[in-house]
């Protein structure tokens, strides 16, 4: 038996939650998933996880043995990259994560030039809403907006952005300017799914305003896209509309009742040395990501 690989398989089964979903991420049979675990129990003598039709548990052998798993895999995979050179020299696959909008407007543009300069770097961009868990996802840095959890995350603040109330030029002069939240009601909305809730909005002094959705999408492009056509007010982040409002095609309302900035972030891990891939794409695209975010 290999136990490094049997490690591996174990903690593939622990983080994802069933066999055969640590099948699908290690491009394995499930039979084979299942073979390895039984293999590593029986040369542990004990269970790790105890098994039911809907899920698995850790033993508190399993634990225990899991958190050792992760120590030696990662002193394993440190000492591959030292003897494979990543600390000499910024070569290898780096693994960025960031938001839809941000990623496209903002990361694919600085992430071009950085490939550009590093020719031995290829990069994989994944592009989601959702926080992805750097360790378990296998993400080398990743872009975050809103305050950050206490973590061992290592942060390189970028800016900051706001939520903002826009909408066409047109839709202004034939339904009016809202000048307060209550104002809102008798408005038509472009509303998306996802950052909040459909029938209302935050803004500053109130939990949420309640808003009258005219159309409802899923994403912040197809609200943003609504809008401009002059089917109602949206709320976004401001560097999602900083073209549209710069060129005139959408008009900000409601700034008075805007609610405070949040923060923009590069994460990573931070733990031990650092690939010469990820600090170059560091020191690269944080001064450049800077430049691009657009004012608050």
């Amino acid at each position: 038996m290999d136990r490094l690989d049997a490690m591996n398989v174990f903690a593939a089964i622990a983080d994802a939650g069933s066999l055969s979903a640590a099948g699908r991420r290690l491009r394995l049979p499930l039979a084979t998933v299942s073979r390895k675990l039984s293999d590593l129990e029986a040369h542990l003598k004990t269970r790790l996880l105890l098994r039911s039709t809907r899920r698995l548990t850790l033993t508190e052998a399993g634990r225990d043995y899991l958190a050792a798993c992760r120590e030696i895999l990662e002193r394993v995979e440190e000492a591959e990259r030292g003897a494979s050179g990543a600390y000499a020299a910024a070569r290898g696959e780096l693994v960025v994560a960031a938001p839809v909008v941000f990623g496209r407007l903002h990361i694919v543009p600085v992430l071009s030039d950085f490939l550009a300069q590093f020719g031995e770097v290829s990069a994989r961009l994944v592009l989601g809403d959702r926080n992805v868990n750097l360790l378990e996802d296998h993400i080398d840095v990743a872009l975050r907006i809103g305050a950050l959890a206490d973590s061992t995350l290592v942060a390189t603040r970028l800016g900051e952005i706001r939520r903002v109330v826009c909408a066409s030029p047109d839709y202004l002069a034939r339904c009016g300017t809202p000048a307060t939240p209550a104002d809102l009601l008798a408005h038509d909305a472009v509303t998306f799914e996802g950052l909040m809730p459909s029938s209302a909005w935050a803004l500053a002094g109130d939990d949420r305003v309640p808003v009258r959705t005219r159309l409802s999408v899923s994403t912040a492009d197809a609200a943003i896209a609504a809008a401009q056509l002059g089917l109602g007010l949206t709320s976004v982040l401001s560097y999602q509309v900083a073209e549209a409002l710069a060129d005139g095609r959408l008009v900000r309302v409601l700034q008075a009742f805007e609610g405070p900035p949040v923060p923009v972030h590069l994460v990573h891990a931070g733990q031990g040395r650092l690939p010469m891939r990820l600090r170059a794409f560091l020191d690269f695209a944080a001064p450049r990501l800077r430049e691009r975010l657009p004012p608050a």
